[in-house]
C-alpha cells in the first residue's frame, strides 16, 4: 500500500504528458469571410451617377444548421459535414448581409444603404428582404446557393417583388479556400440579380 502514492503519480504524469502532446499536435484553426466586389468593379461603376436611392437590406435568414462557426459542406442528400479547423471569422449571417449591402452600393450604385436592424428615423426606398434555403459547397461539387427575395416598398410592407434564385458555382480544386471562394461567387451572381431587378423597378 505503501507504494500506491508513487504509482498513481507516474500515472497521472503519463497521461498529461499524453495530453500535451496531443495538443501540440492539434491544427490550427483557419478563419474565412466572404467578401464584396473586386476593384475593378468599383472604378467601373465609380463613373456613373448616383441614383441616390435608399436601400435597407434584410432581415437577411440563413438555416439553421448555418448559424454555426464551422464551415458546412454537403457530403451526400441527407448528410452533412461541420470542419472542425476551418470556420467563419464571424457569424455568417452577418457576413452574408454586410457583403451583400455592400454589393448593392457598388452596382446600383448609392451611397444610402443600411442593414437591418436601423433606426427608425433612417430614410428607405426599398428593402431587401432575403430568405436563404441552401448556401454550401457539395463535396467533389459545387457551391450552391438557393434563396427566396423580395423587394418591398418605403413602408416594408407592399411587396413589390418576390423571386427564387438559383446559383451553382464550380469548386475549382480541393480545400476550404476554393469552397469559400465559389460560395463568394454565388452570392455576387445574387447582388446581381437583385440590384438589376432594384433598377428596374426605379425606372
Amino acid at each position: 500500500m505503501r507504494f500506491f502514492p508513487r504509482r498513481l503519480a507516474v500515472v497521472t504524469l503519463g497521461a498529461c504528458l499524453i495530453l500535451v502532446g496531443g495538443c501540440a499536435s492539434t491544427q490550427p484553426t483557419r478563419f474565412y469571410v466572404l467578401t464584396s466586389l473586386p476593384d475593378s468593379v468599383k472604378e467601373e461603376e465609380a463613373g456613373r451617377a448616383k441614383w441616390g436611392v435608399a436601400i435597407g437590406v434584410g432581415p437577411v435568414d440563413l438555416p439553421r444548421y448555418l448559424d454555426r462557426p464551422q464551415i458546412v459542406t454537403r457530403t451526400s442528400r441527407n448528410e452533412l459535414d461541420l470542419a472542425e479547423f476551418d470556420q467563419w471569422a464571424e457569424p455568417l449571417k452577418d457576413n452574408f448581409s454586410n457583403v451583400l449591402a455592400e454589393n448593392l452600393s457598388i452596382l446600383i450604385p448609392t451611397d444610402r444603404i443600411a442593414v437591418f436592424p436601423w433606426n427608425r428615423s433612417t430614410p428607405i426606398d426599398y428593402r431587401v428582404a432575403v430568405e436563404v434555403t441552401r448556401f454550401e459547397a457539395k463535396t467533389g461539387g459545387n457551391a450552391l446557393l438557393v434563396a427566396r427575395w423580395s423587394i418591398l416598398g418605403k413602408d416594408g410592407k407592399k411587396v413589390l417583388m418576390t423571386r427564387k434564385s438559383s446559383f451553382s458555382k464550380p469548386v475549382k480544386t480541393r480545400g476550404y479556400k476554393t469552397r469559400v471562394s465559389a460560395m463568394n461567387q454565388a452570392l455576387e451572381a445574387l447582388s446581381r440579380e437583385i440590384a438589376k431587378a432594384i433598377k428596374a423597378i426605379s425606372k
